[in-house]
């Protein structure tokens, strides 16, 4: 039955890439993966297959492959992403030998994959569980690992006892909580340790190499700043009206969308203010300094951006859900976020230390940012109390790299 709604599913990507640009890029790049794979792997290459859905997993696996790399050079490193978003940005990342995506999970496809790739060693990131892929490398004897995994009872697996299957096809589950090994164990898999969660490492091998960001100093200077990451429009409804009767606070709002459409939405919530784009201030830096508002109309500068920061509002929480929060932590800020968290380890742990804060309105998010104001003594000790979290809970890749190459 999984099989053929696997087929089903693939059928009806075909369709859906008519009229869907980013399941027309799935579609159009799974036929490249076997030529990708033919001409970049060869029969004698050890090969260690890493596999990220998207770009959030791809993060939590790159410490491990950034390892691999310095200490094993003797394997070629080969990352599949299931995404385009995962792809696109990442299809050069010069860490890994091969990048392509992963066909679905039909037993044509894994055949044909298997057979090309070859690999020692499987390392799904986190949420990926393939039930044709993960039994044929069992049957193969491929030593499969899954990293950064979390595990919760609504979860399909343990509902009813099929859906083990996958699960017991692991060689061993690194899982971020005990709550997911004791959930494992209950159901007779007893193969899993808690390491913690690989983005730990991630975020502090980033801010270890944050860049220095000029045109950013420049326009902060010695005022205190708040940092809008991966903001929507209903964050920005929220925040920017706050920020009308304070001033001397400089913003730097980096959204989560930055089409013009988008970017002309926020600067009419600005109109008051002296407003630059980022883009503009590369060109001209002497126009920021006299701007009061900076948004980051560009991609690959956020994570650097806040270690300028006084304080930070993760974006998502009344969608999507909300984005990167310990990227924005691991600087010893306090972050603060809409309701739509819960599914988030990381920031129910830091709400839980005071390193975070909710906010579902207009009026708490200006009770979190009185506070603060009033208190910069408050706001210093919930950013310490961020930055201590995620020191703390560092150290899982090197405790899964050290299991899956003891040898």
């Amino acid at each position: 039955m999984y099989s053929i709604g696997l087929y089903i599913y693939a059928i009806g990507a075909l369709i859906a890439g008519i009229f869907n640009k980013k399941i027309r890029k799935i579609v159009a790049g799974i036929p490249a993966t076997y030529k990708i794979l033919k001409e970049h792997i060869k029969p004698e290459d050890r090969v260690v297959w890493f596999h990220a859905a998207s770009l959030g997993e791809f993060e939590q696996g790159r410490p491990l492959m950034e390892r691999l790399r310095k200490t094993h050079p003797e394997y070629k490193i080969l990352l599949t992403f299931f995404s385009p978003s995962g792809y696109e940005v990442r299809k050069n990342y010069e860490g890994a030998d091969v990048i392509c995506y992963m066909p679905f999970d039909t037993p044509g496809n894994v055949k044909s994959f298997l057979r090309l790739a070859h690999p020692e060693i499987a390392i799904f990131i986190k949420y990926e569980f393939w039930t044709n892929y993960l039994t044929a490398m069992k049957k193969k004897g491929i030593k499969v690992y899954s990293v950064s995994s979390i595990f919760r009872p609504d979860q399909h697996f343990f509902k009813w006892p099929y859906p083990l299957k996958p699960l017991k096809c692991f060689n061993h589950l690194f899982v971020q909580n005990e709550v997911s090994k004791e959930l494992l164990s209950k159901h007779g898999i007893t193969n899993a340790t808690v390491t913690g969660d690989t983005r730990f490492d991630r975020v502090l091998d980033i801010r270890n190499a944050a860049a220095d960001l000029p045109i950013v100093e420049q326009f902060v200077a010695d005022s205190p700043c708040f940092i809008s990451g991966s903001s929507w429009g209903p964050d920005e409804a929220i925040y920017i009206p706050y920020f009308a009767n304070h001033k001397d606070w400089k913003l730097i709002i980096a959204p989560h969308v930055i089409s013009d459409s988008h970017l002309n939405e926020i600067e009419a919530l600005l109109s008051d203010r002296k407003v630059v784009r980022y883009t503009d201030a590369e060109k001209n830096p002497d126009i920021v300094n006299d701007a009061e508002v900076m948004i980051i109309n560009c991609f690959g500068k956020l994570s650097s951006i806040y270690r300028y920061g006084k304080v930070a509002l993760i974006g998502g929480g009344f969608g999507v859900g909300i984005h990167n929060v310990p990227e924005a932590a691991v600087y010893g800020i306090p972050t603060i976020f809409g309701p739509n968290n819960k599914k988030f380890q990381e920031a129910q742990a830091l709400l839980k230390c005071g390193g975070s804060f909710e906010y579902t309105d207009t009026d708490s998010f200006a009770a979190i940012m009185d506070k603060f104001i009033a208190e910069p003594q408050a706001m210093q000790e919930a950013g310490d109390k961020a930055g201590a979290y995620i020191k703390g809970n560092a150290g899982a890749a090197d405790k899964c790299f050290s299991e899956i190459f003891a040898d």
